[in-house]
């Protein structure tokens, strides 16, 4: 089950459009807020991947993220004092499938509408403090996989800068494009 966030963030892009409604050559840094997995609550995030066009109208993008979070828990009462930390650091990497529908939509030179999809794996890293002695494997034979899907729109407000949103079943920003 997918579930959506609408996170407030920010997003740097390098984004070229050319007359042909292709929209690749472009090189998307964000930091936004996300969702994963058993986690629970939104985290921060930093997110990059290079857009490059392959077909028309459609494009395709290496991606790198990172989420890191910390947590604290009680052993059996907490007016015991018996507190330890857990740490995690969440690296999901793939590549993003991203279809434009701007010429579906009739949408001027100064819009860009897309659904996209992000397919890939998710490294994780889990560190407890020295005073743990439960269970340190969290996993347990999770899937490692990672999948989020987008809905986003883009603003030029002229040949070198727009504003743009992008919604998702995991990271989610709103930002600035620089072409």
């Amino acid at each position: 089950m997918f579930i959506f966030q609408l996170c407030i963030g920010v997003t740097i892009s390098a984004q070229e459009t050319n007359t042909a409604g292709k929209s690749g050559k472009t090189l998307n840094i964000g930091i936004g807020l996300g969702y994963y997995r058993y986690v629970g609550h939104s985290m921060p995030v930093v997110h990059a991947d290079y857009e490059f066009d392959l077909l028309k109208n459609f494009t395709l993008a290496p991606f790198i993220s990172f989420y890191t979070y910390r947590n604290d828990y009680y052993y059996g009462n907490p007016h015991d004092g018996n507190r330890y930390y857990y740490h995690e650091t969440v690296i999901p990497v793939g590549v993003k499938g991203t279809y434009y529908f701007d010429e579906l939509l009739e949408a001027g030179n100064n819009w860009d509408f897309y659904l996209a999809g992000s397919l890939g794996f998710a490294i994780a890293f889990s560190y407890w403090d020295d005073n743990y002695t439960g269970d340190r494997n969290v996993y347990n034979g999770a899937s490692p996989l990672f999948l989020d899907i987008h809905i986003g729109t883009e603003y030029h407000v002229n040949n070198r800068l727009g504003v743009f949103l992008d919604l998702s079943s995991g990271v989610s920003t709103i930002g600035l494009a620089i072409h």
